[in-house]
């Protein structure tokens, strides 16, 4: 008897040949003393062998397929929301940036950008824009803002002039002639005027406005419009000038008592604006023009008329740097023989007393309410909007005639270092939308 056994070894699971090739003929060589220890010891290495294998195998699957299918099923719900959220945040940003950079104005604002100046843009045409102003003209009636006077003044003007010393007088001439249905204006002469610091002369002139109201039984400060206008001649280096300039208008009898002759008296500046060295008013109510009345007035500190009302909006967009003047809305009071008359705006902001390029709307022909709901644009840096104002000037014009411009007023919208306007205040606590409200125009 030979003292080698062989020992079959097989096993069920696994059907590698590697692994039956090394188990599957094992000579063991055995005595009878170690028979069972050997066979024991092999036995054991083989059984320690199969587990390893197969747990080694195993680990890999479970590691893939460790979660229950409704777990699975969960997890995949979950990455299709979040990318759907992303794509909507996408698609968003996309409108969002198309919105504020319309096609037909971004070749405008990037030279802008690239030239570091102050550049206006043109204006904008999109659809939906206009739609959404419009929906805004008509939320907003005319009259809300009649009570707060103050926001459309431009208050900085006002007190400078509060501050001057006025002084002098005016001496004018009133007749109304009932043949022919005029009223007659005479500027006579000034007296005493205010001489400039600098120079310690003035060149004086008169602006004669004919100022009529809607209705003859409101109080002061009702709203009123400008029938005529003159200028009398210039008087230099005098501050007694002597003018005898004669204006005429046609006016009906009945209509005289709603008319203001207000005489503004203006030191004339080649080069800037005309300083003003007050004004003096003649309410015709209170008198009798059947013959020439002679009058002399003391110049007063100059005051501002209401000549109507316009529905502006404001949207300030801090990261483009873009401010748009919405111009929705004008209200005026259009005498009823005036003919066939046009309207439009001009626009413009002036920032740190550096005044950017203007832009002016369309015309409209002109009703009791013209409406425009035309948006203007401006490029504003974030370090140049501390000081800014918004001035919107109202034009009247007839078609007919080319050099027929003529002021019906203006609006101011400020924002100073230690004042701020209401809308202006409005508009930066709502960044990103339009903010709408009703300013009084004056002259």
């Amino acid at each position: 008897m030979s003292n080698t056994i062989l020992l079959t070894v097989y096993t069920g699971l696994y059907k590698s040949d590697s692994f039956l090739d090394k188990y599957e003929y094992q000579p063991i060589s055995i005595t009878p003393t170690k028979v069972t220890y050997v066979l024991h010891f092999q036995v054991c290495r083989l059984q320690k062998d199969m587990i390893f294998f197969p747990v080694l195998g195993l680990s890999f699957r479970e590691i893939l397929l460790s979660f229950s299918e409704e777990l699975e099923y969960s997890i995949l719900g979950i990455s299709v929301v979040l990318f759907l959220i992303a794509l909507c945040l996408l698609i968003w940003q996309i409108y969002h940036y198309c919105t504020r950079f319309p096609v037909s104005q971004r070749p405008a604002d990037i030279l802008s950008t690239r030239s570091g100046g102050f550049q206006y843009a043109t204006q904008t045409n999109d659809h939906k824009m206009e739609v959404h102003y419009e929906e805004l003209s008509h939320r907003l009636p005319p009259g809300i803002s009649c009570t707060n006077l103050g926001s459309s003044l431009d208050l900085a003007s006002m007190a400078e002039l509060e501050e001057e010393n006025i002084q002098g007088s005016l001496r004018f001439s009133l007749f109304y002639d009932q043949l022919q249905s005029k009223l007659v204006v005479t500027v006579l002469d000034a007296q005493d005027l205010a001489k400039r610091d600098f120079s310690h002369s003035v060149d004086p002139l008169v602006w004669v406005r004919l100022l009529w109201a809607e209705r003859e039984d409101e109080e002061q400060g009702s709203m009123q419009c400008v029938l005529d206008e003159w200028q009398t001649r210039l008087v230099k280096k005098s501050c007694s000038p002597v003018f005898g300039d004669q204006f005429s208008c046609t006016l009906a009898e009945e209509e005289v008592p709603r008319v203001t002759v207000r005489f503004e008296v203006r030191d004339f500046d080649k080069y800037s604006r005309h300083g003003i060295l007050g004004e003096a008013r003649a309410p015709l109510n209170s008198l009798k023009l059947s013959y020439p009345l002679e009058l002399r007035e003391d110049l007063q500190v100059p005051r501002k008329d209401m000549v109507g009302e316009a529905l502006l909006s404001l949207k300030y967009m801090p990261t483009s740097q873009r401010l748009e003047v919405g111009v929705l809305k004008v209200r005026t009071v259009c005498h009823p023989n005036k003919t066939e008359r046009a309207l439009y705006a001009k626009t413009s902001v002036t920032c740190n007393h550096c005044k950017l390029r203007h832009q002016r709307t369309e015309q409209k022909k002109r009703w009791e309410v013209t409406v425009f709901n035309e948006v203007l644009t401006f490029v504003l840096p974030d370090q140049q909007i501390r000081e800014c104002t918004i001035i919107v000037s109202v034009y009247e014009i007839q078609p007919s005639k080319k050099s027929s411009k003529h002021l019906i007023g203006h609006i101011h919208i400020k924002k100073g270092k230690t004042f701020e306007n209401e809308h202006w205040k409005l508009m930066m606590q709502s960044l990103r939308q339009p903010i709408a409200k009703w300013h009084l125009i004056f002259i």
